[in-house]
């Protein structure tokens, strides 16, 4: 009984929440400035500083967690998630530009709310051909929803990336 009392004071306390310093790309494309995307609202930067990634392919492709933590929101649709990491940074993913009029139609839901997700897991499959047929912007975009409480949320535009590549930095 000694020895197991020793062992667990000696134990390492529980590690606090890994600091996230990077946001992501839930999509392979070219990355570009939220003011470039054509939403009002997205460029207004009322849901946070962010980037809009416009999908390399026009076929049927995973939207992948852009971090790790809690999600908080998953539209029915299939269009739009929340993620909140465990040292309390928001991220929007939000799959194209007025997707939410398809109804679902063409995207694949993967996840459900207050479920875990680690980055780089599936959140959806979208066909981007369909979104495109329906008249809609296959832009996928990303902001940090509470940027207005981090030092520094970071854009990297005007760049090609592979989904997975780093596309927001964070400093807390």
């Amino acid at each position: 009984a000694t020895a197991t009392a020793t062992a667990t004071k000696t134990e390492a306390p529980a590690a606090a929440a890994a600091a996230t310093t990077v946001v992501n790309a839930p999509v392979a494309g070219h990355v570009i400035a939220l003011d470039e995307t054509g939403d009002p609202v997205f460029a207004s930067r009322a849901l946070g500083e962010g980037v809009g990634v416009v999908p390399e392919t026009t076929g049927e492709t995973a939207v992948l967690a852009p971090v790790s933590g809690m999600l908080k929101t998953v539209a029915r649709t299939g269009h739009a998630f929340g993620i909140k990491t465990d040292d309390g940074v928001e991220v929007l993913v939000h799959v194209g530009i007025d997707t939410v009029k398809m109804n679902g139609e063409g995207f694949a839901v993967k996840v459900k709310a207050d479920e875990r997700v680690n980055a780089g897991d599936p959140l959806v499959s979208v066909d981007f051909a369909k979104v495109k047929d329906a008249g809609y912007s296959t832009t996928t975009l990303m902001t940090v929803l509470n940027t207005a409480v981090l030092t520094s949320v970071a854009p990297k535009t005007g760049i090609d990336v592979k989904a997975g590549d780093e596309v927001i930095d964070i400093q807390r």
